[in-house]
């Protein structure tokens, strides 16, 4: 197994429900920078989730631009947000947290 495989099964994940929005990203916010300071990237389990916003997003984005983060459990409507505005094609979604784990960097 090569060193990035390693990392990439070692990545911690983080899981998000509920509502999302500006009122209350800040715990998410806070859990995903501690996990990225001690990762080489996250996992961000959004199964759970049955609402976000563009701060939702926009949490999203500012993650991705520094550290690897992978999206698992899109699901409707998320995938339909995620698709109207695009960030489906700049962030990297998997079905599973096992997928997200073994894909390589």
């Amino acid at each position: 197994m090569s060193t990035s495989e390693r990392a990439s099964r070692s990545l911690p994940v983080v899981t998000a429900a509920g509502d999302l929005d500006a009122s209350n990203l800040g715990p998410l916010d806070v859990e995903l920078q501690a996990a990225a300071e001690t990762a080489s990237g996250v996992i961000l389990d959004i199964s759970a989730v049955t609402f976000a916003d563009s701060t939702f997003l926009n949490l999203l984005i500012r993650t991705h631009q520094h550290t690897e983060l992978r999206i698992v459990g899109l699901r409707p409507p998320l995938d339909r947000l995620f698709h109207l505005v695009g960030v489906d094609t700049l962030l990297r979604v998997f079905p599973t947290v096992a997928e997200a784990r073994v894909a390589r960097a």
